[in-house]
């Protein structure tokens, strides 16, 4: 009787021990989610998600939101044993869904969850976001977060490195504008031909298709520019270098560039550019002399504006072929003056 007696007083005195002391909270930690993104040897960019702190991950629904215009998903792939559902695509909406199988529990810790892989369709930049994640344990309980986690990925020419026109061609290149030579390589000091500067203004001014004939018997049926050199040559942008003959293979010169695309501003704009420009431009440079009388005006005009500039500050050198770096620049600077960009 008396060893119960202490044993009573000893658990009392506990107790009011336990009341003496200050409250512990064992909160449960919520899981949380990252996403990184790697690019792959033949040019694809994967997308990794990893979780942390998960307790029983089953299986998942995943809601990712991207550009279609910029990327492609080509493949998913999950961390985890199991089943993945085809990915559902629809606009700019990706979701992806995993479960395993059986009577098994789910994966804790930090893990990783699953992937993306996408090809970039254009240079530039896109962003991938991943928008949602419901989670399912074991016994088919759900819970869904909210992620609002963004990764950027990218495609760029690796022959652009520390060049001078990185920025303007890259920029055109993302709105599809310019083309690479292929898929990794821009080739900015090639030079570039009569009907591919063309093709460039076609493209950077949206001209529209037109059924007018030009009277150019060197340009062939079905050839890649028949199309754009047609609608520049119903907006009076492009002439030829003779009454029925265009030269689209030619190589352009920068004086034939500056002829094309003051007209072009010219078509664009709503006000006439004959008194935009300073009178003296053409003059202030040592070779004016070598400027075809037929190009003067144009260039005067190009230069007043800032589209063009000389190859120095003091030679314009008009009769040298254009290169492909120079030709995006002065689309890009045609389209700054437009406000177009």
């Amino acid at each position: 009787m008396k060893r119960k007696q202490i044993v009573i007083h000893m658990l009392i005195f506990l107790f009011c021990y336990s009341l003496a002391l200050p409250a512990v909270t064992y909160a449960e930690q919520a899981p949380s989610f990252q996403i990184a993104a790697h690019k792959l040897a033949d040019g694809k960019v994967i997308v990794k998600m990893n979780g942390n702190k998960m307790k029983d991950l089953y299986g998942y629904e995943a809601r990712f939101t991207f550009d279609p215009e910029r990327v492609e998903l080509v493949e998913t792939a999950s961390s985890l044993d199991g089943f993945s559902v085809s990915p559902i695509i629809k606009n700019n909406e990706i979701i992806i869904a995993h479960t395993k199988i059986g009577n098994v529990s789910g994966e804790y810790g930090d893990i990783p969850i699953g992937s993306l892989t996408f090809k970039m369709k254009n240079h530039g930049t896109s962003v991938v976001r991943w928008e949602s994640m419901k989670v399912v344990d074991h016994n088919l309980s759900n819970q869904t977060f909210s992620i609002g986690k963004s990764i950027t990925v990218a495609k760029f020419f690796v022959d652009l490195e520390g060049h001078w026109a990185r920025a303007d061609i890259e920029l055109l290149a993302s709105k599809n504008i310019v083309k690479g030579m292929d898929e990794d390589h821009y080739a900015p000091d090639a030079q570039v031909t009569r009907a591919q500067f063309v093709a460039l203004i076609a493209r950077a001014l949206n001209l529209k298709a037109s059924s007018k004939q030009s009277p150019f018997t060197d340009v062939a049926p079905g050839s890649w520019y028949e199309k754009e050199l047609k609608s520049a040559y119903s907006t009076g942008i492009i002439r030829g270098i003779t009454e029925t003959s265009f030269a689209p293979g030619k190589k352009i010169t920068r004086e034939e560039m500056a002829v094309m695309i003051v007209r072009a501003r010219n078509y664009a704009s709503d006000s006439a550019l004959r008194d935009l420009a300073d009178a003296d431009s053409v003059m202030t440079f040592a070779d004016s002399e070598n400027i075809s009388e037929w190009a003067k005006k144009e260039i005067q005009l190009a230069v007043g504006l800032g589209i063009m500039n000389g190859r120095t500050k003091i030679r314009f050198v008009p009769q040298d072929q254009a290169t492909r770096a120079e030709a995006a620049t002065v689309i890009r600077r045609l389209l700054t003056s437009l406000n177009l960009l």
